[in-house]
């Protein structure tokens, strides 16, 4: 008898203050496994340029967005100078379905939201090396005048403050290491007996 492990995809919630590599790592632990996506979200802003429908967001106009708000249709929103953001759960749970990670790369405040509408997800969060090197990278970025550098390195201290809502912390000291240590994070937590059910009936014979 050949046994069957657990082949449902993950949703892998990853977060961290600006500046923390988080997108980076999202981007090359995607590259790395392509039967991973990045979780498309639904914004009532206009599409820009070269932006594709299902592919950079689901754009619906606001009164559309707020009867999904209604219906219970996300996973977390969020309203950002005027627009609104959310996670839809359909698409989560069609590509989870189908046996695709999701990776959902958001604040800490979304994430909260997702832990309590689907606490089966894997919540990681990044942190630098130092917080001397979280700084360092803000300021090379060249985009941000003083005031915002330190406004965002304040948020920054007041974030870590939420690692104990997470189940992983990765430190993002290169992107090669926190990619293959986000990577060892889903292969356990596809090897956890409770992911696992119907491996369990199978060897005990109750399946």
């Amino acid at each position: 008898m050949k046994f069957t492990m657990f082949n449902k995809g993950l949703l892998i919630v990853v977060s961290g203050p600006s500046g923390a590599g988080k997108g980076t790592i999202c981007s090359a632990y995607l590259e790395r496994n392509p039967h991973a996506i990045l979780s498309v979200s639904v914004t009532t802003r206009k599409p820009r340029v070269g932006e594709k429908e299902g592919v950079n967001y689901f754009f619906r106009d606001k009164e559309t967005f707020l009867k999904m708000v209604e219906n219970g249709e996300f996973l977390e929103y969020a309203e950002v100078y005027g627009n609104y953001y959310g996670t839809p759960k359909k698409f989560v749970e069609e590509e989870l379905a189908a046996g695709r990670d999701v990776i959902l790369e958001i604040d800490i405040q979304g994430a909260l939201q997702v832990k309590e509408r689907f606490p089966e997800a894997v919540f990681v969060f990044i942190i630098p090396p130092s917080m001397e090197e979280l700084k360092r990278r803000i300021v090379k970025r060249g985009t941000e005048d003083a005031e915002t550098i330190y406004r965002r390195f304040q948020s920054a201290y007041e974030e870590l403050n939420y690692i104990s809502r997470y189940n992983y912390v990765i430190i993002n000291d290169t992107v090669d290491s926190a990619v293959a240590k986000l990577e060892a994070i889903v292969l356990a937590e596809k090897c956890r007996v409770d992911r696992n059910k119907e491996l369990y009936l199978e060897l005990t014979g109750r399946g």
